[in-house]
C-alpha cells in the first residue's frame, strides 16, 4: 500500500484511492474535479485499503533494476501523510537527507491529486513536474489505485519507482547501509525482527488502518467495529509501554515509527474528523508520555507539520467535513512538555547518536509547529 492517508486519486481526476493504498469499493468512479475542493466521495463509500501497485526495491545489489545509489532519486511526501510520514522520519533517523532528495507535496490536492504548489511556479525544481502523477505516467500508463505517496522517483529518467510504503522504509533500513549517516541506528534489527513484524502488523490492522476504517464507514456495525479494534489495541499497547520505553527492545525500531505517524495525528484529527472518540491521546498517559517522547526525539517531532496534517484532512475529505472548515484546536503546545520517560532506562539510538540538525530548506515553518 503506498498511499498516503487521504488522497491519493486517479490520473484522470476520479477519485479511486486513498493516499495511503485506500481504495473506495466503488462500481464507477467518483470524485471532485473542480479544482482544490476536496473529495465528497470519502465517507460515502465502502473502505478498502489496496495493495501497492509499483514494488521494485531499490536495494544495495540493484536486482530490480534499481541500485541504491546517491543523488539518483528523489522521494515525494507529503507532510499530511501518516504512511508517507513513516519515511521523513526513517530517511532522518538514518542521515539519508544528502542521498535521497526530498520533495514535499501541497496537502491540498486538486482533480490531478498530489501536487508542487509549494514550490516557485507550482513546479518540483528537480524532477521539473507539476504533479506526482506525471512520474507514473512516465511510469506505466492506465496503472491501477491512483498516484500516492511516499513515492520515489528516479532522477535521469523522471519514472516513478516504487510506491511500496511498506517496504519503503524497511529498505532504507537495510538496503541504504552503506549510505547511512555514522551513528545511524538500526531501526530493522535481525535479531528482533520476528518481534517487529509480529508488533507492527498488529499496530497496522487495528491502529494505522484502522482509524482510516472506522473513519470511512459507511454503516455503523463497520464503525463501531473498527472503532473498538482501535481502542482495544490502543489499551494494550499502552500496557506493553507502560514498564518499557520503546516497542521492542530498549531502543527505537521501525515499530515505533509506524505507531507514531497515526498518534501524532489522534487528538488533532482521528478524534473528531474520524470519530474515533472513545478518549483522546492525551488522556492515556502512558501513550501520551510514550508519544511526546518520540516526538521531542530528533527525527520524529522536526518531521510533523501540523498545519499540513490538519488542512488536508478536514479540506480534502469532503465527504465527511463538507464545509471545509479546519478546527483552530487542538493546542499542541503539550509536545514539547517534560515525559519523563526516560526512567524507564533505553538507548534511543542504541550504540548510535541522535541525527544532526534539520536541513534549512527541510525545517517545517513556525505554523506547524508548536
Amino acid at each position: 500500500m503506498s498511499r498516503t492517508d487521504p488522497g491519493s486519486r486517479r490520473r484522470d481526476g476520479n477519485s479511486h484511492s486513498h493516499n495511503g493504498g485506500n481504495s473506495l469499493d466503488h462500481g464507477h468512479n467518483g470524485g471532485d474535479s473542480s479544482g482544490d475542493g476536496g473529495n465528497a466521495e470519502y465517507g460515502r463509500r465502502t473502505f478498502t485499503r489496496s495493495r501497492s501497485h509499483f514494488t521494485d526495491r531499490i536495494t544495495a545489489d540493484g536486482r530490480d533494476g534499481w541500485p541504491v545509489e546517491a543523488g539518483r532519486y528523489r522521494l515525494v511526501a507529503s507532510r499530511a501523510c501518516p504512511w508517507a510520514s513513516r519515511s521523513l522520519v526513517s530517511r532522518r533517523l538514518l542521515g539519508l537527507e544528502s542521498a535521497l532528495s526530498l520533495a514535499v507535496a501541497d496537502p491540498i490536492q486538486d482533480d490531478r491529486s498530489w501536487r508542487f504548489t509549494l514550490d516557485p511556479d507550482g513546479r518540483d525544481p528537480v524532477l521539473g513536474i507539476r504533479y506526482l502523477s506525471e512520474a507514473y505516467d512516465a511510469r506505466e500508463t492506465g496503472y491501477p489505485d491512483g498516484v500516492s505517496v511516499p513515492a520515489i522517483v528516479d532522477v535521469p529518467s523522471g519514472r516513478l519507482v516504487t510506491n511500496d510504503f511498506q517496504q519503503i522504509t524497511l529498505d532504507f533500513a537495510t538496503e541504504w547501509t552503506a549510505l547511512h549517516r555514522p551513528g545511524a541506528p538500526d531501526l530493522y534489527p535481525e535479531r528482533l525482527r520476528d518481534e517487529i513484524d509480529e508488533v507492527m502488523a498488529d499496530i497496522y490492522r487495528d491502529v494505522n488502518n484502522g482509524v482510516y476504517r472506522a473513519g470511512f464507514a459507511t454503516r455503523q456495525s463497520e464503525y463501531e467495529e473498527a472503532c473498538t479494534g482501535v481502542f482495544r489495541r490502543l489499551e494494550a499497547l499502552s500496557k506493553r509501554l507502560a514498564d518499557r520505553r520503546y516497542l521492542v527492545g530498549d531502543t527505537l525500531t521501525e515499530a515505533d515509527i509506524r505507531l507514531f505517524t497515526t498518534l501524532v495525528r489522534f487528538d488533532a484529527v482521528y478524534h473528531g474528523h474520524f470519530k474515533c472518540n472513545r478518549w483522546k491521546l492525551a488522556e492515556d498517559p502512558v501513550l501520551w508520555a510514550y508519544a511526546r517522547d518520540l516526538y521531542q526525539t530528533p527525527g520524529f517531532g522536526d518531521t510533523v507539520d501540523f498545519g499540513h496534517i490538519k488542512r488536508h484532512y478536514y479540506r480534502v475529505h469532503t465527504g465527511i467535513n463538507p464545509t471545509r472548515i479546519v478546527p483552530v484546536g487542538p493546542d499542541v503546545a503539550g509536545w514539547l512538555t517534560a515525559h519523563h520517560r526516560q526512567e524507564l532506562g533505553g538507548r534511543p539510538f542504541g550504540d548510535g547518536t541522535p541525527p544532526g540538525p534539520v536541513p534549512p530548506a527541510e525545517e517545517v515553518p513556525a505554523t506547524g509547529r508548536p
